[in-house]
């Protein structure tokens, strides 16, 4: 089944059922529909661009409106709207948007439409009376559904070209990973401009004809009872939230006993974050491993699979290899990058062809850019990034084994190591933190701590600490501007070289 017909038939066949839960209202199936075919025309008469800027909150007006731009047989382009102004009026160019499809909230939020664009406010469409009726455009396997910028951690972002084809076959391996269903409650609060918030959040749900519950903002409470009054099967959420939701003193973990599935993505899980929050409310974080580039899941850890440090096997129909500087094939236990193959994995970037074919090894493999290894199981641990790999005395260190064991100590909300140059070994590694609320900076205990588990050269020669770690909108650590972050402190033990 193609991926709009597979979105439009759960709407056809149980009308009535809800689809969607917001912080404004419930949305059955068939006013989904309803709003989208409005909305297609709305867009018909507003632009002739073949892509369609999308901004708009965590809500059911996405759904609605990803269903009307692929009616028109047009390409999705989501904004980040926590993105700077210049990369926001760039990404319009680049997409060759003409207009964007918003709200008015939105709008004062990033001071104006993006250059070269006009607004399509929502609330100005008309969506009284019947909607016209229209024979959907087929948008077939290989036809571009959307167009995904990645967060731009170095550089101007990328636009990753998912095509129909890309987008359903994750859903599909996805859903028979997890055995999901129609009964399922997915609860969600990552933006629907991220990779996992726009396929697993949005667009599972509405195929499988399941009910998805959104918050526009992460609110730890919000959040707890959201899970309590819907009895949420799925929750899917970064490593940094899973953290923050162990605050709410009043949780007893009994809103948490329908979980299925406490699905962990978009940058590493610490230990100590998994360990913890199984310790608060008795339930194992799933990893799982992807990126935009990937749809974005290419590997996920079962509850029933839990192994510390594992992002699972591979889902179906992908295939990887690790690989090392060579280009060969690493065995079992060994590191190298991680490579992917699969119906996943993406057309390319868009107007980008030197950046696409760079992307891409001799066999069709996608170059992840992250390390790892596999286990006799088959089970994929990431071990770094090969851009952030430190060379020490000769020796390939990656940063979150050291982050790892620096957030160890108590003291220790969330951690961040870079390499700085060293005459004797080449790099050091320097570690800096954000501390937990009224806790005090004790950089020699930290030091002690790592000393626990890491070898002499890996312990962090100096660690600073931050009032907030740099992240990009994603919540991913932006580590090219640590050194130059003004800190609150440093910690050199007397007598060591820096």
């Amino acid at each position: 089944m193609g991926l709009l017909r597979s979105l439009i038939v759960p709407c056809l066949l149980r009308p009535r059922s809800v689809g969607v839960i917001d912080d404004r209202r419930a949305w059955q199936r068939i006013e989904l529909l309803g709003y989208a075919l409005h909305l297609a025309a709305a867009i018909e008469r507003a632009s002739t661009a073949q892509r369609i800027g999308v901004m708009l909150p965590t809500s059911g007006l996405f759904p609605a409106t990803a269903l009307a731009t692929w009616m028109l047989g047009r390409t999705l382009v989501p904004l980040n709207y926590l993105l700077s102004r210049g990369d926001l009026d760039y990404i319009a160019g680049n997409a060759q948007l003409d207009t964007v499809v918003t709200v008015g909230p939105m709008i004062d939020l990033v001071g104006g439409s993006p250059l070269g664009t006009k607004p399509l406010r929502l609330e100005e469409v008309n969506r009284r009376g019947i909607p016209p009726l229209r024979l959907p455009h087929g948008l077939r396997t290989r036809e571009l559904a959307v167009v995904l910028y990645t967060s731009g951690t170095s550089g101007r972002p990328k636009g990753v070209m998912l095509t129909a084809g890309n987008l359903a076959a994750n859903m599909e391996q996805v859903r028979r990973r997890a055995r999901f269903t129609r009964d399922d409650v997915m609860l969600g609060v990552l933006p629907q401009f991220h990779s996992f918030g726009l396929t697993i959040l949005t667009l599972l749900p509405m195929a499988l004809g399941c009910t998805a519950v959104y918050s526009a903002r992460f609110v730890p409470r919000r959040v707890i009872e959201l899970a309590r009054a819907h009895r949420a099967t799925v929750f899917v959420a970064l490593p940094s939230m899973y953290n923050a939701l162990r605050t709410v003193r009043d949780a007893t973990g009994e809103e948490f006993r329908t979980l299925r599935y406490a699905v962990s993505g978009g940058e590493p899980l610490p230990m100590s974050v998994s360990d913890a929050f199984h310790e608060r409310f008795g339930v194992r974080i799933s990893e799982g491993y992807g990126l935009t580039e990937t749809a974005p899941v290419a590997n996920w850890c079962m509850p029933e699979e839990y192994r510390a440090g594992s992002v699972g096997r591979p889902v179906d129909w992908v295939d990887e290899r690790i690989v090392g500087p060579d280009g060969a094939d690493m065995p079992v236990g060994a590191d190298g990058e991680v490579r992917i193959h699969g119906p996943n994995v993406m057309a390319g970037y868009l107007g980008m062809p030197d950046e696409t074919a760079a992307a891409f090894d001799e066999r069709g493999y996608f170059r992840s850019g992250d390390m790892g290894r596999f286990d006799s199981d088959g089970h994929l641990r990431i071990t770094g990034r090969i851009k952030e790999m430190l060379i020490i005395s000769g020796e390939n260190v990656f940063p979150r084994e050291i982050e790892d064991a620096v957030r160890r100590h108590p003291s220790v909300k969330d951690a961040a190591v870079v390499g700085e140059p060293d005459d004797m070994r080449g790099e050091v590694p320097v570690a800096f933190v954000e501390l937990r609320d009224g806790a005090e900076f004790d950089p020699a205990a930290i030091r002690a701590t790592c000393r626990e588990t890491l070898p002499p050269y890996k312990v962090p020669r100096d660690v600073r600490c931050l009032e907030a770690l740099p992240r990009n909108p994603t919540g991913k650590v932006l580590r090219r501007q640590l050194s130059s972050m003004p800190v609150s402190g440093a910690g050199t033990p007397a007598g060591e070289h820096r």
